[in-house]
């Protein structure tokens, strides 16, 4: 009676255990030493019960990732940006150099530009163009260097900037600023814009209009 009993207190409770082939120490539900073989797999043909069903290896462990992160991964950064407004922006010059805040985008890809902070963050390795274009006010007509600049993790890459002439109170001097560079990142590397200017400037308004002020960042490989 007490063995019965024994054997059903045994088959009664649940064993928890980790299974290994090829090894004497799991450290998984079922760690496997070795390659992993499956000679043949049934084809899905109920497609809403396909989400995420894609699986990777990190490190010698098996993870799921969604599939829309894959994708994204894999399709070449590409943004335009401008401003919201079809007015004026007034940016400061108090240090000669401040970012210019497009704070709206046409399009992103990947989701890579921050329009808080004025900023495209990289999500993977490759080589870019980019291009930036400002047009100020017509009315500056001070006679001292005015421009826009890239940057690249804080440092400008290139710039395009020069004295911006006035003639008895007229600017005779093109108020659009433009310049395009090939830059090679690494994923996590950021590109900003800045206007760049004489400190005696104080600030300098800059058209809001799309057509006139915006960038573009295209990843070509």
């Amino acid at each position: 009676m007490v063995l019965r009993t024994l054997c059903v207190l045994l088959f009664c409770i649940p064993v928890i255990a980790q299974v290994g082939i090829n090894t004497t120490s799991p450290t998984a539900s079922l760690d496997i030493n070795g390659n992993l073989k499956i000679r043949s797999i049934s084809e899905e043909t109920f497609i809403s019960n396909v989400k995420d069903s894609i699986l990777v290896i990190n490190g010698s462990l098996v993870k799921s990732v969604p599939a829309a992160s894959v994708v994204e991964l894999a399709l070449p950064s590409i943004v335009k940006g401008h401003f919201t407004g079809t007015g004026t922006t007034t940016i400061s010059l108090a240090t000669g150099s401040e970012r210019i805040p497009f704070d709206t985008e046409d399009f992103d890809g990947n989701s890579e530009f921050n329009t808080s902070t004025y900023t495209f963050t990289a999500k993977q390795d490759g080589y870019y163009n980019v291009y930036v274009q400002i047009k100020a006010d017509p009315s500056i007509a001070i006679s001292t260097n005015f421009g826009v600049a890239i940057l690249k993790n804080g440092a400008v890459v290139n710039r395009n900037e020069f004295a911006n002439i006035g003639v008895l109170g007229a600017n005779v001097t093109p108020p659009l600023r433009n310049v395009s560079t090939l830059l090679q990142l690494n994923n996590g590397d950021t590109i900003s814009f800045n206007v760049l200017g004489a400190i005696a400037m104080g600030s300098v308004d800059i058209l809001e209009n799309s057509q006139d002020s915006f960038f573009t960042i295209n990843q070509i490989r």
